[in-house]
């Protein structure tokens, strides 16, 4: 299969990858997954929650902070409505997500960008956004290889911690509370790097902080992250026009 091919979808020329490529592009970004994704299962498991929950969560709910923020509110015996309330307000950001993606995947039915959207993450979003250079359209079966590997390597991470996650008692000894934040800061640093835009960055990055601690002062840190993601990326936009 050719890697890089055109693809005529809808009457629209599409410039993109094969299936193939998307799970290729997906490696670097495997062994956070497998990190974070094992040490979501160990801390589902510290928490009280079965292998089976714990595997049914990884397929339906498929989000590491989620998952993290779900085990720990089932050991302090948060209530089910708190739960869903508290993983509502903290996945919002995936509405910004797809909106920020949604433009390159505008000659795809609804059904085909439900589909993508479905399985979009924090770290797929952050590799097709290094994608989308000089591009107006991205390939659909790239993004597919990419969030399906991507998908079948956290169900695996998480059902792997789940197993071995009996013998582990205390997951922060081993700092697998600390898998998430880390993941994330390499992403950031690894788009800061190919974007070449470090001024940009570091004021969207300067903004952010200094927004996110505010309003967490007098709201919650859901909030805070939600906000922060809106006005910094929007400051980000406005000083990258005005350069």
């Amino acid at each position: 299969m050719q890697e890089n091919l055109q693809i005529k979808q809808h009457g629209v020329e599409v410039s993109g990858e094969s299936f193939l490529q998307g799970v290729k592009d997906c490696i670097p970004t495997l062994l956070g997954y497998l990190s974070i994704g094992f040490a979501a299962g160990v801390l589902g498991k510290t928490s009280g929650l079965s292998i089976t929950e714990i595997t049914l969560m990884s397929l339906l709910v498929y989000a590491g902070s989620a998952q993290f923020i779900i085990a720990g509110m089932v050991a302090a015996n948060g209530s089910a409505s708190a739960i869903i309330f508290t993983i509502f307000f903290v996945n919002l950001r995936h509405l910004l997500l797809s909106a920020a993606l949604s433009p390159y995947f505008r000659h795809l039915s609804p059904l085909k960008n439900m589909l993508i959207g479905s399985l979009l993450t924090d770290e797929t979003f952050g590799v097709a956004m290094a994608q989308t250079a000089n591009k107006t359209y991205i390939s659909d079966r790239w993004m597919h290889g990419l969030n399906i590997t991507a998908y079948l390597n956290w169900v695996i991470a998480n059902i792997a911690g789940a197993f071995l996650g009996q013998w582990i008692t205390d997951p922060q000894k081993f700092g697998l509370d600390f898998a998430l934040p880390a993941m994330f800061i390499g992403l950031l640093v690894l788009m800061m790097v190919s974007r070449a835009k470090v001024a940009v960055d570091i004021v969207v990055a300067i903004s952010a902080v200094v927004i996110v601690v505010g309003v967490s002062l007098v709201t919650s840190g859901s909030v805070g992250v939600i906000v922060a993601t809106i006005i910094a990326a929007t400051i980000g936009m406005v000083v990258e026009k005005w350069k």
